[in-house]
C-alpha cells in the first residue's frame, strides 16, 4: 500500500467519535461493493445507482443526525443522497454532522472497466464542509513538506512550477503534474510540456489524483487543472487529514450555474479558496476502491461467495491513516 505522510495538527472534535471513523469506511465497502458488479458491463447509470443505493442504506444506520452538503446534485436532480439530504439513524439526537460524499467517483471508469474508480466520503462537524454548488471548479495541490503560499491560482503555470520546482530543489523540467484528460485542458497541458514537465493524464477521478499528490510513490509532484466543486471539497478533507496544500476557483458556464451558487449563500464568485475554507477542523476521509489504482485495489471476487475490498480512513485531529483490507461474504 502507498504511503502517505502526514503534518496535520487539527483540535479533535468531540462529535467524530472513534466509532464514528472506523464506521464510515463500512460505507464506502458497501457502495464500493455494489458497484463493482457493475464493472466492466458498459452502463454508468447504472453503477453509479448501485452505489448511491449502498451508500444511502449505511448511511442511515449509523447514529447521527447527518446531513448531505455534497451529493449527486440538488433534489430534482438526484433522487437519492442529494445536497440537504437528511441521512442517520437518529434525527435530532445524534451528533450533527455534515457529509461530502462520491459513491462512485468514476462512473465512467467502471463501465469501462479502467484503473482509480472510488466510493468516497468525507464527514465533519455541522458548518464545516463548504456547500459547494455542482460546477466546475480551478484546481491547484500540493502534497505535504512545502513553504506555505508555495501554490496559488494567482500565479502563471510556469511561476507554480518553478515554486514547486525549486522548494523541492530540483529543475522545473523534473516536475511531474497530473492533469484531466479533457479538451478543455489542452493549453495548459500545452504549457506544462513547453516547461519539459511531465505530464501524467487520468481519464476520471480528481479526487485520486489531488491525493496522489501526497504519496512519494506515485512520483505525482502537482495537481492541476479544473474539475467538479464537490470533489474538490471532498479533496481537501482528505489533505486535511494527510497535510498539504490546495486553492479553488469556482467557474460559472452561465447565469444558471451562478444563481446556483447564491442559492447556497455564495456571494463572491470570484473568490480564491484555501484548503480550510473547503474543509476546515476535524474531519474524516474514507475511500475504497472499485477498481484498481495507484491508492487502493479494486473489489475482488473470491471462491466462496468472498469479495475482498481495499480502503483507507484518516481523521485530521489525529493524522492516524487506517489502511483497512475486508473480507466479505456475499449472500
Amino acid at each position: 500500500m502507498p504511503q502517505i505522510v502526514t503534518d496535520a495538527k487539527i483540535a479533535p472534535s468531540d462529535v467524530l467519535d472513534r466509532v464514528l471513523v472506523l464506521e464510515m469506511v463500512r460505507v464506502t465497502e458497501k457502495a464500493a461493493i455494489a458497484a463493482s458488479t457493475l464493472i466492466g458491463r458498459g452502463d454508468e447509470k447504472a453503477a453509479d445507482a448501485a452505489a448511491v443505493e449502498a451508500m444511502r442504506d449505511a448511511l442511515n444506520s449509523l447514529y447521527m443526525d447527518g446531513t448531505v452538503v455534497i451529493g449527486e446534485g440538488e433534489r430534482d436532480e438526484a433522487p437519492m443522497l442529494f445536497i440537504g439530504e437528511k441521512v442517520g439513524s437518529a434525527p435530532g439526537k445524534g451528533p450533527k454532522i455534515d457529509i461530502a460524499l462520491d459513491p462512485l467517483e468514476g462512473t465512467t471508469i467502471t463501465a469501462k472497466a479502467g484503473p482509480n474508480a472510488l466510493a468516497v466520503l468525507a464527514a465533519a462537524e455541522a458548518g464545516n464542509l463548504l456547500n459547494a454548488p455542482d460546477v466546475y471548479m480551478d484546481k491547484i495541490a500540493v502534497g505535504p513538506g512545502y513553504p506555505k503560499g508555495v501554490i496559488s491560482l494567482a500565479k502563471s503555470t510556469r511561476e507554480n512550477i518553478e515554486a514547486v520546482a525549486a522548494a523541492k530543489g530540483v529543475k522545473p523540467h523534473e516536475i511531474i503534474a497530473c492533469v484531466l484528460d479533457r479538451p478543455r485542458h489542452e493549453k495548459l497541458i500545452a504549457e506544462l510540456r513547453a516547461i519539459g514537465c511531465g505530464v501524467m493524464l487520468i481519464g476520471d477521478g480528481d479526487v485520486a489524483g489531488v491525493i496522489a499528490t501526497t504519496d512519494p510513490e506515485t512520483t505525482i509532484d502537482i495537481y492541476m487543472g479544473s474539475g467538479g466543486a464537490p470533489e474538490g471539497v471532498l479533496a481537501c478533507a482528505a489533505l486535511r487529514c494527510v497535510g498539504g496544500q490546495f486553492q479553488g476557483r469556482l467557474l460559472f458556464r452561465n447565469d444558471d450555474e451562478r444563481s446556483r451558487a447564491r442559492k447556497w449563500g455564495i456571494e463572491d464568485l470570484d473568490r480564491i479558496y484555501d484548503l480550510e475554507d473547503l474543509a476546515k477542523g476535524d474531519c474524516i476521509f474514507a475511500a475504497t476502491g472499485v477498481t484498481d489504482g495507484s491508492l487502493l485495489a479494486g473489489v475482488k471476487r473470491r471462491a466462496g461467495g468472498k469479495m475482498t475490498t481495499e480502503s483507507v480512513v484518516m481523521r485530521a485531529s489525529s493524522g492516524t491513516i487506517r489502511w483497512v483490507r475486508g473480507e466479505h461474504r456475499i449472500a
